[in-house]
């Protein structure tokens, strides 16, 4: 089991029990300056409020059960308009929406893609038409993924 998913195991369930949606978490090591960030979403949206109460509780289950080690940050955050997606479930609630992709490998010649979401098929591999062409990816290829914040134009 890696580190985030261990991580995870541990702090989903406290997110859920709270009531919120659990949507994923980010770890970037850098040194002294390691940061954990949790995403949670609510019907309605996040305000400041959910994420100092998610943040209390999730405090108190890092310190008891020390898995990090060293010093880190711990952010608590709605996914916000450039949501990143990390489950299979993301790929299919968003196919249709515009994606940004970093790879861990070259697909095609590419290590980025920006394209609309197809859909994911059976196998976990995501399909994402940029420039007209129809990019097959494993799921497990991808390094990062966010949804392109999308903006409709109203009449003044």
């Amino acid at each position: 089991m890696t580190a985030p998913e261990r991580l995870q195991g541990l702090l989903e369930p406290v997110v859920t029990g709270l009531g919120y949606e659990w949507v994923g978490l980010e770890f970037v090591s850098a040194g002294a300056g390691s940061t954990l960030r949790i995403y949670i979403d609510l019907d309605g949206g996040i305000g400041v409020d959910d994420c100092e109460r998610v943040s209390r509780q999730l405090s108190a289950v890092l310190d008891v059960e020390d898995v990090i080690r060293g010093q880190y940050t711990l952010e608590v955050s709605s996914p916000g308009l450039d949501r990143p997606l990390f489950t299979p479930e993301h790929y299919r609630r968003f196919a249709g929406r515009e994606v940004r992709l970093q790879l861990r490998d070259l697909v095609q010649g590419r290590r980025k893609l920006d394209g609309r979401l197809a859909g994911i098929d059976a196998g976990d591999g995501v399909s994402v038409i940029a420039d007209g062409v129809e990019y097959r990816i494993p799921l497990a290829n991808i390094a990062k993924a966010r949804l392109k914040p999308e903006f409709r134009r109203t009449r003044a």
